[in-house]
């Protein structure tokens, strides 16, 4: 078996998985600018990290172009997305689903890795997206419980990163 995995990560938490599972695995492992220049039909394993931006995994466009011709040539396509969520936050699944059409979604064996948020390494426009999410939660007048928890939770940076959460990723790889 042949396996890469391209990832796309901004602050880091994206490519700490992606390292992980190519460690584990033995997989070919690139970052998105290298990466998405290879040929995947060389492949019989593709998989792909992104983080989450405003509920869609980043850079999924240029996977999803290529993604019927994979799934029709018998390509095991693995995505995996990284976010600021906990693993059993109840947005995730929805989260997930919504990135990919019915036809798609049947074809991707897709994953959730929770992250965190590292705002010293966030681009500017992302910072401040951040800030006026938070101020936006913080400042609302009938929040409820879990958005006052969110807010207080994406108001500073934190890690909740954890190897445990590839090993559903390595048991598909190996599947």
């Amino acid at each position: 078996m042949k396996a890469i995995l391209i990832y796309n990560s901004q602050t880091g938490f994206t490519k700490r998985y992606a390292e992980w599972i190519s460690e584990a695995s033995g997989c070919e492992c690139y970052d998105f600018k290298h990466g998405s220049k290879k040929n995947l039909s060389d492949y019989d394993t593709i998989i792909f990290g992104g983080w989450y931006m405003a509920g869609s995994v980043t850079k999924i466009a240029w996977l999803k172009k290529q993604l019927s011709s994979l799934i029709s040539n018998g390509k095991k396509v693995i995505v995996y997305a990284v976010g600021a969520s906990p693993a059993d936050g109840p947005d995730v699944k929805t989260a997930m689903e919504r990135n990919f059409s019915g036809s798609e979604w049947s074809g991707v064996k897709s994953f959730y890795c929770p992250g965190g948020l590292n705002y010293e390494k966030m681009n500017g426009p992302s910072k401040l997206g951040m800030k006026m999410f938070v101020k936006m939660l913080s400042s609302k007048k009938d929040a409820s419980e879990t958005e006052k928890q969110m807010a207080e939770m994406i108001s500073h940076s934190y890690d909740i990163s954890d190897k445990k959460y590839i090993e559903p990723i390595l048991a598909e790889i190996q599947a």
